[in-house]
């Protein structure tokens, strides 16, 4: 054990010293990064300070502007020395030196040219020369090459004092289990004991934690699963009821039609034979009545089975489409969607009102507008009679990573035994006296389900309705941990 310290020990002293020189090489090159930063930024100062004195002195013709200029114009040189010595070893930076070079070397001419001109009284000239913005492309391009310069120094500043802070963490750590493991190795086993028990408890605490959070999600899957369930036990209820009602009509109408029939075949099969007036009154009925009747019936009971299954292949498709999820912008989506109906409310002396922050949520274009789009058909087409509709939409953060979609009304409303009776498959709540199949709010609860969210209703016979849709912000999360 003893060993074990003094091996340990060398290994922290030998990290340390590595880890020292590191350190002092980092703060050279950083010293050296400073110092060509600093000389990169004296070149930008004295050409900045060359350009004002240059457009003071043209613009006022006032000799004091040109104290900076001469000043800037005298320390250039030494400045501009400074910076290529720091960067003549470096190659990588040859060609931007020679542009830099360049570039000073003809800015340098059009300024002193400029001046030049304006002392000897050729305004007009100097000014043609500043118009061409040759001097404003070389300014630019001198700022170009030292901006790109200073931007390479602080990248290489990042990287040095990311590297410098992995150092020092790296020493930090090296000496921190260096001083634990001398610590175990003078406490030997009494120090073992102790720390086997702690991690017992520690991993006891994680079981419990991760058995608890087992358990929530559980509970969670079994609620969806109970729902879902409960949803399938209710679909399979009303499917089967409505189409067993049409189904029944016609049996029975074909049995009266089979009734009828017999009258039809007495009077067809009698083959020149006298028959009853009873009979044939019987037949002449059938054919005018009773058959025509029973086809009626069950043509109507035909088309009402075939609007159902229809239905149910609706909402089956729409469960079964791909999500495609993408970035929408709430506020234009209420705002296109509130337009294809304003004509419809404001031709009665109603209105609509779009209340929205910036909201930009990641979820299925498509299905979020069929659910907006079927509430705003609902709202326009369940107005109370003689009440100028107001519609009204908004919506805001409902939590961490969820948002709330508010439409309301002040239409017929919804009785309170009818709240959740409206979601359902053919199911329709209040006076039937507009067109439809039950289907609509179905359809909807199904999409913003298919979406991770919900859908809720409060509502007063008489006063409207508030729908409230819940939604997650980003629907590739609630996707991917349906597929784990």
């Amino acid at each position: 054990m003893l060993a074990v310290g003094v091996a340990i020990l060398i290994g922290m002293v030998s990290v340390s010293l590595w880890l020292v020189q590191v350190n002092n090489r980092y703060s050279q090159e950083t010293a050296e990064l400073r110092r060509f930063r600093a000389a990169v930024f004296d070149v930008l100062t004295a050409m900045q300070d060359i350009e004002t004195g240059q457009r003071g002195y043209l613009l006022a013709n006032n000799s004091e502007y040109l104290a900076p200029y001469e000043e800037a114009l005298r320390t250039l040189p030494q400045r501009q020395s400074r910076l290529f010595d720091l960067l003549k070893e470096q190659p990588q930076y040859a060609q931007s030196l020679s542009g830099l070079r360049r570039a000073i070397e003809a800015k340098l001419a059009e300024t002193s040219e400029t001046i030049e001109l304006q002392r000897t009284g050729r305004i007009t000239e100097a000014i043609e020369i500043v118009r061409n913005n040759d001097g404003k492309r070389l300014m630019s391009e001198i700022r170009g090459i030292l901006s790109n310069l200073q931007s390479n120094v602080d990248d290489r500043l990042r990287v040095i004092v990311n590297d410098q802070l992995d150092a020092a963490n790296t020493l930090r750590w090296v000496t921190v289990g260096g001083a634990l493991a001398i610590l175990l190795v003078v406490g030997g086993s009494i120090f073992l004991v102790f720390t086997y028990i702690k991690a017992l408890t520690r991993s006891r605490e994680d079981v419990d934690e991760l058995n608890r959070n087992l358990e929530e999600r559980v509970e969670g899957r079994t609620r969806d699963l109970r729902r879902a369930n409960q949803e399938i036990q209710r679909f399979a209820y009303i499917v089967t009821h409505d189409l067993r009602a049409p189904l029944v009509n016609i049996m029975g109408f074909l049995s009266e039609f089979d009734t009828s029939l017999k009258s039809v075949n007495a009077y067809v099969l009698a083959d020149g034979k006298t028959l009853a007036d009873d009979v044939v009154r019987e037949a002449r009925l059938a054919v005018e009545e009773d058959i025509p009747e029973a086809i009626g019936f069950i043509r109507s009971s035909t088309r009402k089975m075939d609007q159902l299954i229809n239905a149910i292949l609706k909402i089956s498709r729409d469960g079964q489409r791909k999500l495609q999820p993408e970035k929408v912008d709430v506020e234009t989506l209420l705002l296109s969607l509130s337009e294809t109906v304003r004509h419809q409310i404001t031709a009665n002396g109603g209105e609509i009102d779009v209340d929205t922050p910036k909201l930009t949520i990641v979820t299925d274009r498509i299905s979020l507008d069929q659910i907006l789009g079927n509430l705003f058909d609902n709202a326009v087409k369940y107005q109370m009679p003689g009440r100028p509709l107001r519609l009204t939409a908004r919506a805001y953060p409902a939590g961490r990573g969820a948002i709330c979609i508010e439409v309301g009304d002040n239409g017929r409303g919804i009785g309170e035994k009818d709240l959740e009776r409206v979601f359902e498959l053919f199911r329709r709540a209040g006076n039937q006296d507009q067109p439809g199949e039950g289907i609509g709010l179905a359809h909807v609860r199904s999409l913003i389900r298919n979406l991770g969210g919900d859908i809720r209703v409060e509502s007063k016979l008489g006063e409207g309705s508030t729908f409230f849709l819940l939604l997650p912000s980003d629907l590739r999360r609630v996707t991917k941990e349906g597929d784990t």
